[in-house]
Parts: structure tokens; sequence; C-alpha cells
């Protein structure tokens, strides 16, 4: 069905971090993920006029890119591509027309993609401000677009068509500055069938028509990885005054229902760190292939339907991506060697979120689960790659710290509230989103901006030197913050008390459990349960059977790993229902690892992936490498 653009994976190299004039050569500052030249031109707004084409699955019209001219004597304006079908480009600069200019590929990269460079004419030696109009149409494997026929949508009538831009994916839809250190504001016009509804991360009205063209304009500065679109049978319901979902219309009532305290999250997200400054904030709920848990997009977050679990046990989703508002959107990274300014703080205000709305022990749940994957990572993790600030030139931005930079992240900033004081550190925060609104950072200048606005005004508390060891050295500092939950510590104990004998399995308290203690649960159980134990667990607690995802996937975890077969049907299904990187991937890596599925393992994914995203298919390729075909 959907082409996609299988990305060559460069591992990371231990030998090329040891060597200590490729560190001595590392500037933190520059995005080796671009080849745009954004220190000589910058793009300050972007139009786009794009025809959705669902029978040849294509974008095809023009970018119209607003440049600025920083270095007087460049002629050359070089922008990201991966895979761009460009058939003409012309500029212009003040009262001239616009008129055809010269352009090649340069340099080719098969993570990269292609450096497209245009030659500026004759007469714009003088020229600060211009335009460059380029007409094109994407390729068959745009890495971003995921296109989906009938049946694997709600309905089974529409196709549907979205986006995913981060990391450096925009350029596979785009032609640009596909970096995060240049922010611009955009404006477009979409073109669809007449019967399907598009939506951007702009300002999409939720009284729109179903016309066949829309426009969109976004009048804040958003860097690129936040560009977003999607098209297909979506209807909207309101959630408050500032807030509703749109999804497909048989997943609208359940979709709107699981997320109604979506307007109590943003009401008490700008009561703890200033005004939410993107006007609207709604809710998208993806098709089940969406790679992701969320995608922050603003004003629109993208979501995964694996999030809808009937109980409203699994919102911390919906908490992390508003606070993205702050945290990423309003305050982004710089380079992907900074991607933890964005992630980890935003763990540390989702957490802040749930515990506002659901209470501190619900919140405690969570952060004991987010350091328990902080611990697992660290297991397989490579050590130059456990830095929050990494040296990160080489490989692949949608490879390599595997999550550490949301979890390591978070410890920190929860330290530092421990040192501080909540109420200081609420108050530093709300500074830091203010003195740094719409503007991308890099790690040097956060650890600046809390040396002088935090860490001085309190001198003794917490060094730079502290500060710095999490940035660039691995593991966990001494000292951390470490989380704690009576009832997950609790329902773990219970797992050695059922296995022994000590308490039946109908005599465990779980009525009295939230989700999240049922996966403390099972990531407990003891690794010599017998067949006739596992099955005991099943069927009494219903778990190959569990509608909720994070259960379903902690217990699938299990089963592949013990290669417990009575659950393999059940399994088999979860694997096709599910196109969340996060809830298959280590289900398959557990069958490749018990020494006898591994090519069970390629058989189920041969079958599942016609319904997974390129960035899921990429991730979970090399885990299957030497399977029998």
């Amino acid at each position: 069905m959907r082409q996609f653009f299988l990305f060559t994976i460069i591992l990371f190299s231990l030998s090329a971090c040891q060597d200590g004039e490729e560190k001595a050569d590392y500037d933190p500052a520059h995005d080796y993920f671009s080849f745009a030249n954004s220190d000589q031109f910058v793009a300050h707004h972007l139009e786009l006029d794009l025809k959705v084409d669902f029978d040849r699955q294509t974008l095809a019209g023009h970018a119209v890119l607003h440049m600025e001219r920083l270095d007087p004597g460049a002629m050359t304006v070089v922008l990201d591509s991966r895979g761009l079908q460009i058939s003409g480009v012309q500029v212009s600069a003040g009262e001239m027309e616009l008129k055809p200019a010269t352009f090649d590929v340069g340099e080719t990269d098969p993570v990269r993609g292609e450096a497209i460079q245009i030659y500026l004419p004759a007469g714009f030696q003088d020229k600060s401000e211009f335009l460059v109009k380029i007409e094109y149409q994407t390729g068959p494997d745009a890495s971003a677009l995921m296109w989906l026929p009938p049946e694997l949508t709600a309905g089974q009538e529409h196709p549907f068509m979205f986006t995913q831009s981060q990391s450096i994916h925009a350029r596979s839809w785009v032609p640009l500055q596909d970096t995060p250190g240049v922010r611009f504001t955009y404006e477009a016009r979409i073109h669809t069938p007449t019967e399907l509804l598009a939506l951007m991360s702009a300002d999409n009205d939720p009284q729109a028509m179903r016309s066949g063209e829309y426009q969109f304009s976004m009048p804040q500065p958003v860097p690129s990885y936040l560009l977003a679109l999607a098209v297909g049978n979506m209807f909207f319901e309101p959630i408050g005054e500032d807030t509703g979902v749109y999804t497909e219309p048989e997943v609208l009532r359940d979709a709107a229902w699981e997320f109604g305290d979506t307007q109590a999250m943003l009401d008490a997200a700008e009561a703890l760190y200033g005004p939410y400054q993107w006007g609207r904030y709604d809710l998208l709920i993806l098709p089940p292939s969406f790679p992701f848990g969320g995608m922050e997009n603003p004003r629109l977050s993208f979501i995964t339907p694996s999030v809808i679990a009937g109980d409203r046990s699994l919102v911390s989703m919906i908490a992390h991506e508003l606070a993205h508002s702050w945290s990423g959107n309003l305050v982004s990274n710089a380079t992907w060697r900074d991607i933890w300014l964005n992630e980890g703080t935003t763990s540390y205000l989702d957490a802040r979120l749930m515990e506002e709305l659901y209470g501190k022990e619900r919140a405690d749940e969570e952060r004991l689960l987010t350091y328990q994957s902080l611990l697992e990572g660290l297991e397989t993790v490579p050590a130059e790659m456990q830095h929050l600030a990494p040296v990160f030139q080489f490989e692949d931005p949608d490879v390599g710290q595997d999550g550490l930079e949301y979890s390591k992240g978070q410890l920190m900033l929860e330290t530092l509230e421990a040192v501080f004081g909540r109420d200081t550190f609420d108050e530093y925060l709300a500074g830091y989103f203010e003195n740094f609104r719409f503007q991308a950072i890099n790690s040097e200048q956060f650890l600046d901006y809390i040396d002088t606005q935090l860490l001085q005004k309190f001198p003794g508390r917490y060094s730079r030197a502290q500060v710095e060891q999490w940035l660039y050295q691995p593991g966990i500092p001494d000292g951390a913050a470490v989380p704690s939950s009576r009832s997950l510590e609790e329902a773990a104990t219970l797992a050695f008390t059922w296995s022994s004998g000590e308490r039946p399995v109908d005599h465990l308290p779980v009525a009295d459990w939230s989700p999240q203690a049922m996966v403390a649960f099972i990531k407990a159980l003891p690794a010599d349960l017998s067949e006739d134990q596992l099955r005991e667990l099943d069927q009494t607690l219903g778990l190959s059977t569990a509608r909720n995802s994070e259960i379903a996937r902690a217990w699938f975890i299990q089963a592949a790993a013990r290669n417990y077969r009575p659950a393999y049907d059940e399994m088999h299904s979860y694997l096709n229902r599910y196109g969340r990187t996060r809830l298959v991937k280590p289900v398959y890596q557990a069958l490749v690892d018990n020494g006898e599925d591994r090519a069970l393992a390629q058989s189920l994914f041969e079958e599942a992936r016609v319904g997974y995203h390129p960035l899921t298919i990429a991730a979970i390729l090399p885990l299957l490498q030497g399977a029998p075909d």
C-alpha cells in the first residue's frame, strides 16, 4: 500500500566518539543533520500550495520561501530535500518579478537526503530580502507521508493521509531549511478530494465546511519539524472553550470522553507556567499506524488511538503533548543533540500536570515507571549517548538515546526541584519560558541561564559542575531525586507473593490497582514461572485481551520472552492492531531474543508492516536481520 523510505541506519561509532580530534572539531551549535546554509540565509516565512493526490500518493504544487541574506557575499542558497522531484525554481527581490534560477543537487546522504543548491542570478548582490519559489512534488518514498487505504481506517470507506515531520522528515514533503534552529511563520492552501477534511498545525476552523480547498495560517514562528498536515474523513467535537478533538466519526465519541480533561489540563498549565501562546489547543486522533504516542504539532497535537483505554488511565500522553506548548514549541531545541530540552522538560511538566489533576499518588506511579525505563535504557544505550547533550554528528537523529532524553532529563529537573523547592523552581521555569519564547536554544544556553537565574541566586545548594554532569556524563549523577510509589512497590511485591504460592491469584487486590500498578506487577514476575502459572494468571486477569495498551504491551513482552504460546494468537492480533513503535518493537525484540521465535517474528512483521509507518518499519527491521525469509 503506502510507500516507505527505508533509512540506512548509521550505527553509533564508539571509536569515532573516542577520537580526541573528532571531539575537538565538534561544534555543539552546528546542526550536523541539515545541509542548509542557514548561517548565510534564513527563511522567515513559508507559503505552501499543495494538491493531495491519493491515487498517485503525492503532494504536488509549490513552496515560496521568504528569505533574508545574512552574508552579503553569499550567492547560493542551500536547502534540504529528500526525494523531492523539483521541476523549477524562481527567485525575486524587491520590485523584481519572479525569474527562473539555476539549481542542482549537491551533496547526498542516506540519512540527510539531498542538498538543493539554488544559484541567485546577477543583481542580488545588494538585496537582503527575497523570495524563492520552488515547483515540486513529493517522491514515492517520502518518509514523512503515511498514505492509508480505506481498509486501514476506522470507517473503511475513505483514505487517510498524515505527515510526521520530526526529526528530519519535513524535507521529504517541503523543500526548506530542515533544522530546528530556524523558526518561521507559514500559510498554506491545500487541495483535497471534496469529501475529505484537511487539518494543519495552524489555525484550524472547527466549523470549516468540506470544500476541497482549505487555507491555513500559522502566525507564530515554528521549526520545520512542527509542520504537519492530515487529510481524511475527520469530524470535530468540542471539549472545552479552547479545546476539542478531531477524528473519524467512528472514534469521535470515545475520544471526546477519554480526553475530556484537556481543557482542565490547559488551564492548570497556564496557571503554572504562563499564558498559552497558540490560540486553540485541539487533538487529532489518528489511525493506529501513527508511529508515536503523540506529536506536539502546535494548535493540533497528533495522538495515537492506543491511549483510548476507556478509563482515562493513559491521558498523561495528552498532558505531555500539551506541555510541549511551552517546552518545545515555545522554546525549542537548536539542534537534535539538544532534544532533551524539549522532551526532558516536557516529561517533567506532564508529571506536574498529572499531579495537579489526578493527585500525587498517580503522578508518582508514572514517575517511577519512567525511572525504571531510564534504568533499563542505561543497560543498552552506549555510554557516549547517555549524556543529555551528547556528541551527535554522525548518526540518524531518530536513533541514539532510546528515550533517555525523556527520562534522564525529567529526573534532572525533579532533582533540581527537590533541591530548590517547588515554588522557587516553578518561578524559574516560568521565567525560562518567557525569556526564550519563540527561540531555539542549545544546551549551553540553558546552562548559562540556569546558572545565573537559579544556581547563583541560591549559592551552595547546587553547582554548575553538578548540572554539567547531567549534560556531559553518562549514567545518573549522585544525589538524584529517585521517585517512589507505594502502590507500585506493593504490586511488584505481590508478584513474588503470588508466584511463591503464598496468595492465590484470585485473592490479589487487582480491583484496587491502577493500570500502572498492573504494569508494575507484570514487569516484576519472576523468570522461572511455569506455563501453568502463566496460564492461570492470564485467564484470571484477562491479560491477553486487555484493552489498556500499556498492560497489553507489558504482558506480551513477558509472553514472548517466556515463549508462552497460548498468548500468541492474541499477540498476533495486538501486533496488527497497533502501529505505535513503543508498543510493537519490544514485542518483536522479545520474540527474537527468546531463542525460538526469530522466524515467527519475521512472519508476523511481514504481515503487519502494511499498517506500520516508515519510522516503525525502520526501527524494527534491524531486529530481524538474519531471520529466515
